[in-house]
């Protein structure tokens, strides 16, 4: 590594356990933001600033007032401009060592495997089932790990799917696809810090698996309420019929 890097990674090198050489993991390594909204702008922020070599942000939204409160990534004066457009500038003023692709459409049927396909691993930054499905199929079908992130009112939720042969994917938390993917979230309410602390355990679990330090939610689900502080880890269990049912999702997708 180069001295500036050393210098601008010293934190995370001297952190026991983790080392040069997982820095250096992370220098080579790719991760994918989908959606750059609540979720999305604060990973990529400490995406980038971490030292993840590449990073692609998929969004086709721009800039409103109503994201001020909680995405944090933009400013007033964007209001009306796409936010991969403003995304990557800001981003790269913070790392100018990351290179940042940008995606300004929607993950589709027809696009999602030729955006995830060239990335290690994605963060989930959407706010609807139907999506995550798309996602976690791909996934799936590809060999990518999926870092998932939901949130509402005061209450998010993590995990980490397809990480290995014996880990969750999407399907186990919710098997019930059709069902989920015609419901719409009516509540749209979100307190400002929320989407700060979810992303952030978001890419605390990327950084986890990148660099094979830690202890990933791998069959586990974080829950926490931050109205009453109460965090709470459960258990998955892996199931044959998710991994199928995904892998015959995306079959029908190439």
């Amino acid at each position: 590594m180069t001295k500036e890097e050393l210098d601008r990674y010293n934190r995370q090198i001297i952190l026991p356990e983790f080392g040069v050489l997982a820095q250096e993991k992370l220098c080579k390594a790719s991760a994918l933001v989908i959606g750059v909204g609540g979720l999305g702008s604060i990973a990529s922020l400490y995406l980038v600033a971490s030292g993840f070599g590449r990073v692609g942000l998929v969004d086709n939204d721009i800039v409103s007032i109503s994201n001020l409160q909680r995405q944090i990534l933009y400013r007033e004066t964007e209001i009306g401009e796409p936010k991969t457009e403003r995304a990557k500038d800001t981003l790269s003023k913070l790392n100018s060592s990351v290179k940042i692709e940008t995606y300004p459409c929607f993950l589709t049927e027809e696009n999602a495997i030729s955006i995830i396909k060239d990335y290690d691993i994605i963060i989930d930054g959407t706010d609807n089932f139907k999506t995550r499905y798309l996602i976690n199929d791909v996934c799936v079908g590809l060999g990518k790990p999926f870092v998932y992130g939901s949130i509402q009112s005061y209450s998010g939720q993590v995990s980490v799917f397809n990480v290995n042969d014996n880990s969750c994917n999407y399907r186990d938390l919710f098997p019930n696809a059709e069902e989920l993917s015609l419901k719409e979230n009516t509540n749209k309410g979100v307190m400002g810090v929320l989407p700060s602390i979810t992303a952030s355990l978001q890419v605390n679990e990327a950084i986890k698996i990148i660099t094979s330090t830690g202890e990933p939610l791998i069959n586990q689900l974080l829950s926490f309420n931050i109205s009453n502080n109460q965090f709470i880890t459960l258990d998955l269990t892996p199931t044959q019929k998710a991994k199928g049912d995904s892998l015959e999702a995306f079959n029908k997708l190439k």
